[in-house]
């Protein structure tokens, strides 16, 4: 019985058709599968419908109605047949715009094939005529050189024979053309014929060389042939080589420069090798090094020979000797402004001066009246000279920057007011002045003052073997007023004398070479160095190395506040474009390129860095321990300075340092220049340490810091003020100095044992009074056998806190019962006065 019975598989409405395919798998397997296959539903209207629809007239251009679906109306016949004939257009149209952008495509493409094919034809036409050129010269050359040959055959050929033995010429013009006698050597005519046949032949074949044609393509001969671009290759090295570039050049032999160490990358470039052949010897020698990487000088030196130089050993300190250290010439040697350095005690007038000769106000722009810089001006007088000063600091904290200010100088302008004569300041000036070794002037300034006394002034500097001319000596002295002005003219012109006098001259067509006043790290400009130009002139684009930095001049100011494209000697500039901040006082020096200025900057870092580490080191170890031990006993004031310029920043410094005595001092954990950074407030919480500004102020990110660390930050912008808050806080570290005061005495008279007490002494205040909370010592025979305090005082039985002189108590030591009868109590009371630093 089968699964069907002879019925019909069960479908949809009947509408499906059975049939069967024929599966292949692998390995030549096979299976049938019964498929059915089910036709669409059509859905055919009711006769009712149908007649109805019979009925109405429909438009002939939709078709017959019968043969149309069921279901649809004659406006949506139409609507289709609209969106059909929409359709077609569109294919249509889009045929249409089809053809014309591939025609356009190839009338692109042909136009590129053609530019293509006019550029190649170029190439081949410059390239042949260069050939030709080359070929024409050889020719020529070659017949210069078989004229010679002949005529020199000529001269040794003997004699002619007989003329009827020779030809004509005209029998040789008769037989030229054919030359088919065998034995006969060709003539010229026939050589140049034959040469230009060759040549007719090659450029022929040269031309179709490389050009695959559709005979060698369909033949399968040939085989493979070269590229149009090893063919454009071909053609210019043919034409380099006719126009003499050909020749490769011959290997220099250079004097490498090597130092005890040396990075792979700059050996290179001192070879002129590259870098990667470098590092492939080094492979070779067994060492996998990277270009960034140093080796040491035995490695290097077998580096050196290898590629064929020759190695030149320095040590770490020749790196300086690029700097120009030549001695100018007396023919190149010119005129130069004098350098002035204005000098004296605090207060007495310097600055304002200085503003009296320059017709300016700058003590005005001084925090608290007083000059806490040095300030670099040039000032040209009425005469038409041209004078460089320096306005140095009067304060004792300023000691390095007056130093600084006489090493540079020409002739040190002395200012000492006539109302208060010499001062510690002055003496320090004069002192430097003679270290120098420079000319002195004497101003006695505000000598428009009712008590000015200038006699005394001249009186006083005798003491310090400074003798004017009015005291018969050869220093020169001026009395004048920077509020009236008074004298200034007679200063000018002493200066301009003594100036004169000095002749001073400089060489200003050579390296630059200068001496830093002050330093400072601008906001917006980066470090900038005030240098004072000593030898050559200094120029944009300069690249120098100043101290442990160097950098590239990208700008230079002026005192006025211009910018200015060079500076010569005795000319005050604002140099920007330095890597770091330099120390104040060091020498500026130009140098030919960035890699010496760095090596230089590098190795005196270094030297510092060792210096530094050599000089906190102790040399043994119980010399450590003690340090250790003395340090311990010491208490310290840890603080992080941060000033506006470099020589601000070196005074505080040592104005701290004097700060303090064996007990307590200032620690200066970090100083530097420019603003407080979080880095700052970082080390400071680290250390617990405050923060001291002076003329900076803390930026956005440095006080939401300090603020969440609890660290504290001061400003000042006074140098008296922070260098007196700070002794007020290293004060506040001082052990307090303890005094006491007797205030009693009292004898024992009866010593009772009482059960849960002890040892009682029933005493007797002989003098002054005798307090529960004071202190007490117990003397016998005049000895102090125990100091401590009283566990109880009673009178009677009741307990009470002080008894008088002449009545009795009782009392009781803490933790001590070895008590006599005959014992002295001396009864103290302690108190703590505070030390303050002097």
């Amino acid at each position: 019985m089968s699964d069907t019975d002879g019925k019909k598989p069960l479908g949809l409405g009947g509408g499906s058709r059975s049939g069967q395919v024929k599966q292949s798998f692998s390995h030549g397997r096979t299976k049938s599968v019964l498929v059915e296959t089910k036709r669409k539903r059509v859905v055919v209207p009711k006769p009712g419908a149908s007649g109805s629809s019979t009925t109405t007239s429909s438009p002939s251009h939709l078709g017959d109605p019968a043969k149309r679906p069921a279901g649809i109306s004659d406006a949506e016949m139409e609507r289709r047949l609209a969106a059909l004939r929409a359709a077609k257009l569109r294919e249509v149209e889009d045929a249409k715009r089809r053809a014309d952008e591939e025609r356009q495509r190839e009338e692109e493409r042909q136009r590129r094939r053609e530019e293509l094919e006019a550029k190649e034809r170029e190439e081949r036409e410059r390239a042949e005529a260069l050939r030709q050129k080359a070929e024409e010269e050889e020719r020529a050359r070659r017949e210069a050189e078989e004229a010679a040959r002949r005529a020199e055959e000529a001269k040794r050929a003997p004699a002619p024979a007989p003329a009827a033995t020779q030809p004509s010429a005209a029998d040789s013009r008769a037989s030229a053309p054919t030359s088919a006698k065998p034995g006969l050597p060709p003539t010229r005519k026939e050589r140049e014929r034959e040469a230009d046949r060759d040549r007719t032949t090659k450029k022929d074949d040269s031309r179709r060389s490389g050009k695959l044609t559709l005979n060698e393509a369909l033949s399968g001969e040939g085989g493979r042939t070269r590229s149009l671009a090893a063919m454009k290759r071909k053609q210019e090295k043919a034409r380099q080589k006719a126009m003499g570039f050909g020749h490769k050049a011959e290997k220099q032999v250079r004097d490498v420069q090597l130092p005890e160490t040396i990075v792979v990358q700059e050996l290179a470039n001192r070879m002129a090798e590259r870098a990667a052949d470098v590092v492939k010897a080094l492979m070779k020698m067994g060492m996998m090094v990277t270009m960034n990487q140093s080796i040491d000088a035995d490695t290097a030196e077998l580096v050196i020979e290898e590629f064929g130089h020759r190695a030149v050993r320095v040590s770490d300190a020749d790196v300086e000797h690029v700097i120009d250290t030549v001695e100018d010439k007396a023919e190149d040697l010119q005129p130069r402004p004098p350098i002035i350095t204005i000098m004296g005690h605090v207060d007495h007038g310097k600055t304002s001066l200085l503003d009296a000769i320059r017709k300016t106000s700058v003590v005005s722009g001084e925090a608290g009246g007083i000059t806490q810089h040095i300030g670099a001006y040039q000032v040209t007088t009425e005469s038409g000279a041209v004078l460089t000063f320096l306005d140095t600091p009067g304060h004792a904290a300023f000691t390095s920057m007056r130093a600084r200010g006489a090493q540079v100088t020409d002739i040190v302008v002395l200012v000492v007011a006539a109302d208060d004569a010499v001062m510690p300041q002055t003496v320090e000036a004069i002192k430097h002045a003679k270290a120098a070794k420079v000319p002195m002037i004497v101003a006695i300034n505000k000598i428009d003052k009712p008590d000015a006394d200038p006699n005394k002034v001249r009186t006083d500097l005798l003491q310090h073997e400074v003798i004017v001319e009015k005291m018969s000596g050869d220093v020169l002295d001026v009395e004048v007023s920077a509020k009236t002005g008074l004298g200034l003219d007679e200063l000018l012109e002493n200066i301009a004398l003594q100036a004169e006098l000095l002749d001073l001259r400089a060489n200003p067509k050579r390296a630059a070479q200068g001496a830093v006043i002050e330093a400072k790290l601008d906001v917006g400009r980066g470090p900038v160095a005030t240098v004072l130009v000593q030898h050559g002139t200094l120029k944009r684009g300069d690249i120098f190395v100043v101290g442990q930095q160097w950098g590239k001049v990208r700008a230079l100011v002026n005192d006025k506040g211009e910018r200015v494209d060079e500076a010569g000697p005795s000319v005050p500039v604002e140099v920007l474009g330095l890597n770091g901040t330099p120390e104040a006082g060091d020498v500026l020096n130009v140098v030919e390129t960035e890699a010496q200025a760095r090596e230089i900057a590098d190795y005196r870092e270094k030297a510092a860095r060792d210096k530094r580490a050599a000089a906190g080191a102790a040399t043994t170890l119980e010399q450590l321990m003690a340090k250790a031990k003395a340090d311990a006993d010491v208490a310290e004031l840890p603080v992080v300075i941060k000033a506006d310029v470099q020589g601000s920043a070196e005074a505080i410094v040592q104005a701290l340092e004097k700060v303090g005595n064996e007990e307590v001092r200032v620690r200066v954990l970090h100083y530097g220049v420019g603003a407080i950074t979080e880095t700052d407030i970082g080390l400071a919480e680290a250390s617990q340490a405050a923060v001291i500004g002076f003329n900076v102020r803390a930026n956005a990110s440095a006080r939401q810091a300090a603020n969440q660390k609890s660290v504290e930050i001061r400003y000042y912008s006074v140098i008296y003020d922070l260098v007196d808050d700070v002794k007020k806080a290293a004060s506040g570290l001082l052990k307090a100095e303890v005094r006491e005061h007797f205030i009693g005495y009292a004898r024992i008279q009866e010593v009772f044992r009482i059960t849960g007490v002890g040892n009682v002494a029933g005493c007797l205040v002989t003098e002054g009074v005798a307090r529960r909370s004071a202190g007490v010592r117990l003397l016998r025979d005049n000895v102090v056998i125990h100091e401590g305090t009283l566990k109880t005082l009673k009178r009677f039985k009741d307990e009470v806190k002080e008894v008088q002189s002449g009545q009795e108590c009782g009392m009781a030591f803490e933790r001590y019962e070895d008590i006599r009868a005959g014992d002295v109590i001396e009864i103290f009371e302690r108190e703590e006065v505070e030390r303050k630093l002097a």
